[in-house]
């Protein structure tokens, strides 16, 4: 049998990690072949991941620094310690809502190269041990603010209380945060409630295999070239 290799781009569904993802389509390879997955998704977001196999498990790095795009929801007049809604929320007293100006105008402050502090729970490494770890335990988390790359945020709807967005970014960048740092310069909280990722580089959302649809035949007409 041939060697199978390429990139494969699964359309990610809600409610599962993309290690997940990976463990279902590892079923349907030939025993032995490589396999791995460029940039996380969290498990309650949704969209393009990039599956590597074979030798294209060598492009990681490569893919990793592709641009990507996604569209969001941001729910306003409120917070929460994961900031998204993994957590329970947190009420803002005598929130008052921003018009749409104020967002309009405060979502131009995030354009270009911005200094953003990771969420409290992330991956993101703090004396030797996951941040996310620290937070579950109590413990402060003291991230420091590292510089990510927004090339474009558009504002597609707002109906109080949740803004949509869609995000064109560069690696490294934590939505969460741009929920976050939006509700507090809005003075009214905020967090995620709905992430999906649209396009990684030249792959899209709307030409990613659903694990619905997955299967030895459709993994090879998707599986794209080096």
């Amino acid at each position: 049998m041939a060697e199978l290799y390429g990139i494969l781009s699964i359309d990610k569904p809600a409610g599962i990690t993309s290690a997940r993802v990976v463990s279902h389509v590892k079923r349907v390879l030939p025993r032995g072949t490589k396999i791995g997955h460029a940039g996380t998704l969290d498990p309650f977001a949704t969209g393009v991941l990039l599956l590597l196999i074979g030798r294209a498990t060598k492009l990681c790095e490569q893919l990793m620094e592709s641009p990507k795009q996604y569209v969001t929801t941001v729910r306003l007049g409120a917070t929460t310690d994961t900031d998204d809604l993994d957590s329970p929320e947190h009420p803002t007293p005598n929130v008052i809502y921003p018009t749409i100006e104020q967002i309009q105008s405060t979502l131009l402050q995030f354009i270009g190269t911005i200094q953003q502090r990771p969420p409290a729970y992330s991956a993101m490494k703090v004396g030797g041990r996951r941040a996310y770890a620290l937070a579950r335990e109590g413990q402060p988390v003291p991230l420091v603010k590292r510089p990510v790359r927004i090339d474009d945020l558009r504002l597609l709807s707002y109906e109080p209380p949740d803004v949509r967005l869609q995000i064109d970014c560069g690696r490294g960048t934590y939505i969460r945060s741009i929920a976050r740092d939006l509700g507090e310069r809005l003075q009214c909280g905020g967090y995620l409630t709905q992430l999906r990722r649209t396009r990684v580089g030249r792959f899209t959302a709307d030409e990613a295999l659903s694990l619905e649809k997955l299967s030895e035949t459709t993994l090879a007409a998707h599986l794209q070239g080096m």
